[in-house]
């Protein structure tokens, strides 16, 4: 039996040679629609891509360097971003990162430290925080980073109920 399971309750001190257990649950055995004219339509209500008070709200997410970070947040400062969300991640792009070798053959993929940073905006123009951002982040080099921008619905903040435009800016 082993002391991994009477002492641990761990199949295994190994995670590499944990064994896997295939689960059939009750709902994968009910049958599913396969026909597009039995499907339930989806349909969004109640949101528009303005907020309660017409502003437009943007997501901004970037994903850079991690050694690039403290400079972009001292550029989004500078230009009135009033908060953003920071996450370390890993990633690769074209290139799948760096080609690195392990006894003499190219690793096919090889995933990167990134930061990816969000931020949700609304009186602060989206050009502006491109523009800024790119100036931070361009070396020229493979690796510099993404930006994509995407349509907000709402935002709501938690703490005042707020919400739209008014829910991402500071107490005055």
């Amino acid at each position: 039996m082993g002391l991994d399971i009477k002492e641990h309750g761990l199949a295994s001190a190994y995670a590499d040679f944990m064994p896997t257990v295939d689960v059939i649950s009750e709902i994968s055995k009910t049958p599913v629609p396969l026909s597009f004219e039995k499907a339930i339509p989806v349909s969004k209500i109640g949101y528009t891509n303005s907020s309660a008070d017409g502003s437009k709200l943007t997501k901004i997410v970037i994903m850079a360097k991690q050694n690039k970070f403290e400079a972009l947040k001292q550029a989004m400062n500078s230009i009135g971003v009033t908060g953003m969300t920071v996450t370390n991640v890993l990633g690769c792009g074209m290139q799948k990162g760096a080609t690195e070798y392990y006894r003499g053959i190219p690793l096919e993929m090889n995933l990167l430290p990134k930061v990816k940073v969000e931020i949700v905006v609304c009186k602060v123009p989206v050009d502006t925080v491109i523009e800024e951002a790119k100036k931070v982040l361009y070396t020229g080099n493979i690796g510099d980073g993404k930006i994509f921008v995407y349509d907000v619905e709402n935002v709501v903040k938690v703490r005042t109920g707020e919400s739209g435009c008014t829910a991402l800016q500071d107490e005055e």
